[in-house]
This record gives structure tokens, C-alpha cells and sequence, in this order.
């Protein structure tokens, strides 16, 4: 009988589940629309559902544990969502471990762990134990896409803070950004001009057309030469680099990994990140090496994975 874990990843639209082995590799995913709006049983239920289809498949295996990434300020230590935004309904104080254990009870023991943890640090997790950050004893990962997130780790483990936001420099305010309201509320934050939607709300402060939808377009547009579009992208990109100088100053990690869409733009995004990073930081961290993320879409269910097997391997199950 071979021993496995559930590695999920509960994003505002889609929530992907896998199985996996101790190498914390999915076996095989499947994915299905997170129901966000329609409250947590729903979103749990889906969760419950991909599960149930994946055991199905893997005939003989034996779950030993789940591993949970979710979108939302998380309570690791109980499982639990703290805060999140309206993307998702009635979703602070879920307490989704206890929702997902009860959903798979005949698949678990009552000692099984459910390792909740957010998403982003999900995908920090992964890149550390296989990715880019593997072999580092602390790093920093950044997520840029639609929004903003990242993940901390020091000595070789996850810090999550008093208020389960340490690293969360999505909220960092950052020069550049303060003609531009985040979503958090407030204006000149790093997400409302360093984000995907960020970068096309600076685009269309700056005089954009509206005829350009998204970072995409921005993107597109940069590449045939427009030009305001590429003062956009690289003004959206430095700001991320000063945000991250700032972050470095703070925290003096071994490494910064940067991943997720915005970057996958290339050069013309990550040269001005770069640069601003480089003109920021003091001497002393200026041997800090940014690197992108090596595992793509893989990265949260393989940290899902891993802290599902370390919570096995501790004996713990969340209270």
C-alpha cells in the first residue's frame, strides 16, 4: 500500500488538488472553479470532491495527511482563515482543517494531520524545498501576478508572525505607487501599481487607451514599441525592485525568489526590477541574488505536500 498526502491549492478561481508521494511531487492534478462566492461549504465541498476523485484513481493508496494552501490570511497553527478579501464569502473564521478532516473521514485517522497554511506560503515552501530557493537557509519568495503575495522563511522555517502576515510585502508602502489605491483600501501601496491589475490601473493614470485591457496587453503593446506602455511596465517594475530593496534591508535573506505572471514577461519586466533592486539596496546586499521561481504552477501543492509529510512526521494534528 503505498502512503500518500492531498496537496491542495484553493486560488479565487480555481482550486487544484494532487496527490503525493514523499517527494512531494503530484502523481496527478485535478482542477475544478472555486465556488468563492457561494460560502465555505462550497469551497470545501469541492476540495471534498477533487479528493474523492483523485482516491478513486489511486487504487491501494493510503492518506496519510492533507496539506492545504488557500488564498487568505491563515491561522496555521489552528487551521483556521483569519481575514481575506470579498473575492471569497463569509470566508474569516472558516475553520477549514477542521471542515476538510471531517469531509474526508473515512479516508483519514482521527490522528491525520490537515496543515492549513496560505497560499503564497504554500508556494514559498515549494520553491525552498525544490526550487529556487533549495539549499538556502532564508529566503524570501514573491509572487507577482494578479496580485501581490510572498512567503518568509528564516533558518530553515516558515515565520508566520503575531498576526499571520510576516513578509506580506504586498502592503509595503512604495515610492511610485501614491497616486494609486490597493485593495487593501489604501493609496501607494506596493500591489496597487506592482500587481498585473496594478500595472494597467498606473497605465491608465498615465494617459493609457482604454482599448488595453490588462498586463498583458501592456505587455504586448511595450513589445511593438509604444511607448507608454513601456514607461508602464518599467515603472511597475521598479516599483517591485524598491519595495524588494526595502524587504532585503529588513530581512537579509539568502536568496529572493520572484515568480508568478508578471514576471514571465521577460527581460523588458525583469531588467527594471532588477535595476531599481541593485540601485536601492546598501553595499552589503548587493551579492543577493533574484532568481525566478523554478517550479511554476507546481510550487503550492509542492509546498502543500511538504508540510503535509512534515506535520506526519511530527505528530501533529491541528486542534
Amino acid at each position: 500500500m503505498t502512503d500518500v498526502v492531498l496537496a491542495v491549492d484553493i486560488g479565487g478561481t480555481k482550486t487544484a488538488a494532487a496527490l503525493a508521494g514523499r517527494d512531494d511531487v503530484p502523481l496527478f492534478t485535478m482542477t475544478a472553479p472555486t465556488p468563492a462566492l457561494q460560502g465555505p461549504a462550497a469551497v470545501v465541498a469541492t476540495v471534498i470532491s477533487l479528493a474523492e476523485q483523485l482516491l478513486a484513481d489511486a487504487d491501494g493508496a493510503r492518506l496519510r495527511a492533507v496539506g492545504i494552501g488557500t488564498a487568505g490570511v491563515v491561522d496555521a497553527a489552528h487551521g483556521r482563515i483569519v481575514s481575506s478579501t470579498d473575492t471569497f464569502t463569509d470566508w474569516p473564521g472558516t475553520p477549514l482543517a477542521d471542515l476538510v478532516r471531517a469531509g474526508l473521514s473515512v479516508h483519514l485517522n482521527g490522528d491525520s494531520p490537515v496543515a492549513v497554511q496560505n497560499d503564497v506560503d504554500a508556494h514559498a515552501a515549494g520553491e525552498f524545498r525544490h526550487g529556487a530557493a533549495s539549499g538556502a537557509r532564508s529566503a524570501l519568495i514573491v509572487a507577482v501576478g494578479t496580485g501581490v503575495g510572498s512567503g518568509l522563511i528564516l533558518d530553515g522555517r516558515a515565520v508566520r508572525g503575531a498576526h499571520h502576515v510576516a513578509g506580506e510585502i504586498a502592503h509595503v508602502p512604495t515610492p511610485g505607487a501614491e497616486h494609486l489605491r490597493c485593495p487593501c483600501g489604501r493609496l501607494g501601496h506596493l500591489e496597487a501599481i506592482g500587481s498585473g491589475i496594478g500595472m494597467h490601473a498606473h497605465y491608465l493614470a498615465i494617459g493609457g487607451s482604454p482599448e488595453i485591457r490588462d498586463a498583458r496587453g501592456i505587455a504586448a503593446a511595450a513589445a511593438s514599441g509604444d511607448a507608454l506602455s513601456l514607461r508602464a511596465m518599467r515603472e511597475s517594475a521598479a516599483a517591485v525592485g524598491r519595495a524588494l530593496a526595502g524587504a532585503a534591508t529588513l530581512l537579509d535573506p539568502e536568496r529572493i525568489v520572484i515568480t508568478g505572471g508578471v514576471p514571465h514577461i521577460g527581460d523588458a519586466w525583469w531588467q527594471p526590477m532588477e535595476q531599481a533592486f541593485r540601485a536601492e539596496v546598501i553595499d552589503a546586499l548587493q551579492t543577493i541574488p533574484l532568481l525566478p521561481g523554478a517550479l511554476g504552477n507546481d510550487a503550492p501543492l509542492r509546498g502543500a505536500a511538504a508540510s503535509a509529510w512534515d506535520a506526519v512526521d511530527a505528530g501533529e494534528v491541528t486542534p
